[in-house]
């Protein structure tokens, strides 16, 4: 014979078992997901940049501009499985952000812009694929690019990829680092910021530059010059362009478009000008422009006096708005206190209500904070520490802020007494409540 005879055919389920294990081999990892089929789609992204693909004229330009449908729920399914790790790393191993990073820099496609942007903020949710693209210079130039696009969804994905790696304390500098040399992306960010009503796109981008300035000062302060301050050499007809990108009404723009949809987006931009009144230049930019300040204020005293922590809401809710009464209360007491030493504000110009506002959050914060005696969540010290860091931490914050804040506004009434008697004619409840909470108050009366 010429060859070895063939071995006995096997039994049904041992040759399904075989096959099994053939086609296992082409899985990526512990997923079902085929290597095969994810070679095949990458390959499609390579030609859709290659240079005979981009190349620019009249006839094409429009076709560069979509995604072929078959191609683009290809591509969102690699969007979707890049979710999960196995996927994340072969396509790492594959060199698949080199793709993607053509991609950005010849495509002209925003949906498929937006979907490999989408894809590498996947793969960075993994500490060792996060910091192999950060590391990448070219890379990181690149997506710092597409912060310039006018697509929303390229820039709310590019924002997101952005708050993942400044969330890596491994690479956080290193991105810090990229956007101080670029001075751009602070317009780019205040445009977004002054004129976009994607509230979904202007939560992520407050997110960034919240993120940004609580990582480091010296930026935060670059953005806070950048504009503050008139050339005293600019004619005053020239100065509104520049104006509209002074960072403190860009924060303010965004604030009131998320105010009503998005808790968490107010609080964010709340933080942001929280953060900006924990340095001079900051509180100067707030209120050395009459308009500036006064938007500042009239925001947030509406905010505190006639939306959040009303007479008829429950006193629970203010677990819900603690975090954001605490900066909204900060950045109002840090201009109180400015505009006080500056001789700028008059005490009678401080209104009744937001007095009535603190000491209602002060009560609040009271009922918030008393624990049920023998209950079962509070019976070990263990867990009454737990407790304490959880839910009483911001309370404990908010609590602090608040009586600062009413114990400024008291030094400078001259005359407490006049005051007082006042408020009893006003508001005899609420001057009733003053006095119970300083009973220092009663003697002068």
């Amino acid at each position: 014979m010429d060859r070895n005879p063939s071995p006995p055919p096997l039994p049904r389920n041992e040759v399904d078992q075989e096959e099994e294990e053939v086609a296992g081999g082409d899985c990526i990892g512990s997923t079902v997901y085929s290597k095969h089929w994810l070679f095949g789609v990458l390959s499609g992204l390579i030609q859709l940049v290659s240079p005979e693909n981009t190349k620019s004229s009249s006839d094409d330009e429009e076709q560069q501009m979509e995604l072929d449908e078959e191609m683009e729920n290809e591509i969102c399914r690699v969007w979707d499985m890049s979710m999960d790790e196995d996927v994340a790393l072969f396509l790492q191993e594959f060199n698949a952000p080199e793709i993607f990073m053509g991609v950005l820099a010849k495509s002209k496609c925003p949906r498929l812009r937006e979907i490999c942007v989408g894809i590498l903020g996947n793969m960075a949710c993994f500490q060792e694929i996060c910091v192999s693209i950060s590391n990448d210079k070219n890379l990181g130039q690149v997506l710092l690019q597409c912060l310039y696009d006018s697509d929303p969804p390229t820039l709310l994905e590019t924002s997101r990829l952005l708050l993942t790696c400044l969330s890596q304390t491994e690479v956080a500098s290193v991105w810090v680092e990229r956007i101080q040399e670029h001075p751009a992306i602070y317009d780019s960010i205040c445009f977004i910021m002054s004129s976009s009503t994607n509230v979904d796109l202007l939560v992520k981008v407050g997110e960034v530059v919240d993120k940004l300035f609580d990582l480091d000062e010296k930026l935060m302060l670059e953005w806070i010059r950048n504009g503050a301050v008139q050339p005293q050499d600019q004619p005053q007809e020239d100065s509104e362009e520049q104006r509209v990108f002074r960072i403190v009404p860009c924060v303010l723009e965004a604030a009131k478009q998320v105010r009503s949809e998005n808790l968490e987006g107010l609080d964010v931009y709340m933080h942001i000008l929280q953060l900006l009144t924990t340095v001079d230049d900051g509180i100067q930019a707030i209120v050395q422009y009459p308009d500036t300040g006064k938007d500042t204020w009239n925001l947030l005293f509406d905010i505190v006096c006639h939306e959040f922590c009303q007479s008829d809401d429950p006193p629970i809710i203010l677990q819900e708005q603690k975090t954001v009464l605490a900066s909204v209360f900060s950045v109002l007491s840090a201009i109180y206190a400015s505009q006080v030493e500056q001789k700028y504000l008059k005490v009678e110009k401080v209104d009744l209500s937001l007095i009535d506002s603190l000491i209602r959050v002060l009560k609040n914060v009271e009922r918030c904070q008393k624990k049920p005696e023998n209950s079962a969540e509070s019976n070990t010290e263990e867990t009454k520490k737990s407790d304490l860091t959880q839910d009483d931490f911001h309370l404990e914050i908010l609590k602090d802020i608040s009586c600062e804040f009413l114990s400024n506004i008291f030094q400078v009434l001259t005359k407490v007494e006049d005051f007082l008697k006042i408020l009893h004619e006003v508001d005899k409840t609420l001057a009733g409540d003053l006095e119970e909470s300083f009973p220092s108050l009663k003697t002068q009366t």
